[in-house]
């Protein structure tokens, strides 16, 4: 999920005060700010990055090589800032660590940091030629959250999908309330885009009579990872994969999802569901990644034709989930792994991706209403 800290301008707290509680109205709830912690909790549930003991996350950097406070040694392994954070870790703290990326000695700084603390904030005077493409994917299999220091939303916006991925998080140091809104705002848009995607697992695998199945062939291609969010329950919908991956017996259709019968719900833009069987040319369905990341896409046609069915069922924290879907080796789910799996390869136990909310719905909107399906 992408995020915004706020950091707090050199003034007086009484000029702060009201910068702070524009955040935390806007939900932005980590403020950097190395003189006032106790000040800040009061003002509600914030987490505050300082370099102070007392600080929910300790920030390292500051005073140190990081802002360049103190010179580079010559072996980077020797950074104080490097030990200062290995000693942290061992402590179990929450750590940031702050890095003024002023070349590829600060560069590779920044990649030991990223290693072992838990945030990492990337500045540049220039910001436009910081390398984050390069940090991004050098740290992309690390545990560690990235995020640019930012001057204002257009900046934010292309540090957010740098590489497509783009940065965790965004550091912006406002100059007015006006300012955190509108980074508020971009961040809340983003989130729009995702879906948090949970493993459920499969409990029933049950072949069926034959059905009217329903297949989505969209205006775009689809990459591996790539499908829809379909299913019987509106509350709980699977991530059915889309047929961009070879098979013996056909060829690839990159723009297709075999969804399932025509009763199902398709997860749509504006977080909104159809029937399938609803779904015509010209109409927009969702296209849902692995990670959950989404994008729209126009159906250019659908195809609905008699086809044997297979119930899958699972279940995620005690909520039963079900979906039908053409009982054939090409029709595909994904697994907690990120990869498709076969419906013919499924079997009890195995997890595969879903989608879960708590809202039911009533025309296809989310409303808070107990209803119940199965």
């Amino acid at each position: 999920m992408k995020f915004a800290w706020i950091k707090t301008p050199d003034m007086e707290w009484e000029e702060k005060k009201p910068l702070i509680t524009t955040a935390l109205e806007s939900g932005i709830d980590h403020i950097l700010d190395r003189e006032n912690i106790e000040k800040i909790h009061k003002l509600g549930n914030i987490k505050v990055i300082a370099d102070d003991e007392d600080a929910d996350i300790i920030l390292v950097g500051v005073n140190g090589e990081g802002d360049s406070t103190l010179p580079l040694p010559s072996n980077l392994e020797e950074s104080k800032d490097l030990m200062a954070a290995k000693s942290l870790k061992r402590q179990g703290k929450p750590i940031a660590a702050y890095v003024e990326i002023k070349g590829k000695r600060y560069e590779e700084l920044a990649r030991l940091l990223g290693r072992i603390v838990d945030y990492l904030i990337l500045v540049g005077k220039d910001w436009k030629i910081i390398p984050l493409e390069n940090i991004i994917a050098d740290l992309q299999g690390e545990d560690v959250k990235l995020i640019a220091a930012v001057a204002d939303e257009e900046e934010a916006k292309t540090a957010l999908e740098t590489l497509e991925h783009g940065t965790d998080g965004v550091l912006i140091e406002p100059e007015n309330p006006s300012q955190i809104k509108k980074i508020a705002k971009l961040i809340e848009d983003i989130k729009m885009g995702y879906y948090e995607l949970k493993p459920a697992t499969i409990t029933k695998l049950e072949p069926l009579g034959s059905g009217d199945r329903v297949c989505v062939d969209t205006c775009s291609i689809m990459e591996i990872g790539e499908g829809m969010l379909i299913g019987s329950y509106s509350q709980g919908l699977f991530l059915v994969h889309s047929e961009s991956l070879e098979s013996e017996y056909v060829e690839s259709r990159p723009f297709r999802v075999n969804a399932g019968p025509v009763h199902a719900y398709v997860m749509t833009p504006n977080h909104k569901t159809k029937y399938l069987s609803e779904l015509e040319a010209g109409d927009e369905v969702l296209i849902v990644d692995k990670d959950g990341k989404t994008r729209p896409a126009i159906v250019g046609r659908v195809k609905i034709e008699k086809r044997p069915l297979i119930l899958v069922e699972a279940e995620y924290n005690g909520m039963k989930l079900r979906t039908l879907l053409q009982n054939a080796e090409t029709i595909r789910l994904v697994n907690d792994k990120g990869e498709p799996v076969s419906v013919s390869d499924l079997k009890e136990g195995d997890k595969i991706l879903v989608y879960v909310e708590e809202a039911a719905r009533h025309f296809g909107m989310a409303i808070e209403e107990t209803i119940i399906e199965k």
